[in-house]
């Protein structure tokens, strides 16, 4: 391979930087990460010619500009709120218009019905808006994240113990494998494409290859 640092692939009127971290470690395969903060890395064995680093990077642009396209939409999805009627949120991908009702004798509530999310609220209180729906979010990221774990876990042959899965909210990162073997997952993770969300939880798993845990920073807004 030659000393170059980075390659530019060019997908439609996109150009993409790719940077290129040199293995010496045996064993090392040719591997094409894509991050969520959208920096996108190719780790490259000792002895890759760069025809074959070429031949690599051009099948898998498709790849990497569809995972680009992914995590720029999770930052959208994350972008901060206001909290009133109009307002668009997500759930894992799709657009849902908030609906705020202020209703002082019923029950605080929130439900997700034909393209909108309604709560409605004692009081009209945009920090109470936001509890409400963060804890909505969480009891739909736990049935989402664990439905999608125990999905994935037939195709990743190495685990052979699922691992303890948790969610916290996170300002820097979606993910992160503790040492131990725990998956922390962001709960705001379930307003992307559940394609995202598998990604991520595929990524985190992954570092159970070698039993260590590493945290995936991602600048969340």
């Amino acid at each position: 391979m030659g000393d170059k640092e980075h390659r530019i692939l060019t997908y439609g009127d996109e150009q993409i930087r790719v940077n290129l971290i040199p293995r010496a470690r045996p064993g090392t395969t040719l591997r094409i990460k894509v991050h969520p903060d959208l920096s996108v890395q190719a780790v490259i064995p000792d002895g890759t010619s760069d025809a074959d680093l070429d031949k690599a990077l051009r099948q898998k642009t498709r790849w990497i500009w569809q995972k680009l396209r992914d995590f720029r939409a999770v930052q959208e999805h994350a972008t901060p709120r206001t909290y009133v009627s109009g307002e668009s949120h997500f759930y894992l991908a799709r657009r849902h218009l908030l609906k705020v009702h202020h209703q002082p004798d019923v029950s605080e509530t929130v439900r997700m019905l034909r393209g909108r999310l309604e709560v409605s609220v004692q009081e009209r209180n945009a920090l109470r808006i936001q509890k409400l729906l963060e804890l909505w979010y969480f009891a739909r990221a736990q049935d989402v994240f664990r439905t999608r774990l125990n999905a994935l876990l037939p195709t990743t042959l190495w685990i052979t113990t699922p691992p303890a899965l948790k969610l916290q909210v996170m300002q820097t990162q979606w993910g992160n494998c503790s040492p131990g073997g725990t998956i922390t997952l962001n709960p705001h993770l379930v307003k992307a494409p559940r394609d995202c969300v598998d990604y991520v939880i595929l990524h985190e798993l992954s570092h159970l290859i070698h039993g260590g845990g590493r945290d995936w920073a991602a600048g969340i807004a």
